[in-house]
């Protein structure tokens, strides 16, 4: 549930969203990941401005970090400025950074960004995916599964 204070901030919900993260990957797993942000990048994302739909996670230095994410800079009269696509290292712990590492080395997975979104207590956090891409015909049979979804919901409710 997003909750937004009195002057449109969202204070715990989603951020931003991936919605073709799920379309275009198969996701077998989903983990939290805290994300190191600066001041005005928080500010900005409370105003839910941020773009994931570019974005992906990847290794660097043995860590895991978000690269292309779009935070545009914050434009309420602060005076520091940030790259808005600069890389945001993830916060994880060393045994779930190893356990992502070897799925992404063995099995050929991939690393997606689902969402940021705010906890409880008003952390920004990224929900990473792992999954495997689809191939075109895997994404039409989603399409179509999809939709008869809808339309079986849809004569469920009308009938009863």
């Amino acid at each position: 549930m997003v909750e937004k204070t009195k002057n449109g901030l969202i204070s715990h919900g989603i951020a931003s969203q991936n919605r073709k993260g799920r379309f275009d990957y198969s996701i077998s797993e989903e983990i939290e990941a805290g994300i190191v942000l600066k001041g005005p990048e928080v500010k900005s994302l409370r105003h839910g401005r941020a773009t994931l739909t570019e974005a992906y996670a990847g290794e660097r230095d043995g860590e895991i970090w978000l690269f292309n994410c779009y935070i545009p800079e914050y434009q309420g009269g602060v005076l520091s400025r940030f790259e808005p696509r600069a890389p945001r290292k993830l916060l994880l712990h060393n045994r779930q950074i190893s356990k992502l590492l070897g799925e992404v080395a063995r099995n050929g997975h991939t690393l997606v960004p689902l969402d940021i979104h705010f906890n409880e207590r008003g952390r920004a956090k990224v929900t990473l995916g792992v999954g495997q891409g689809r191939k075109k015909a895997d994404k039409r049979h989603a399409i179509a599964e999809r939709d008869w979804q809808r339309d079986k919901a849809r004569l469920m409710r009308d009938r009863g």
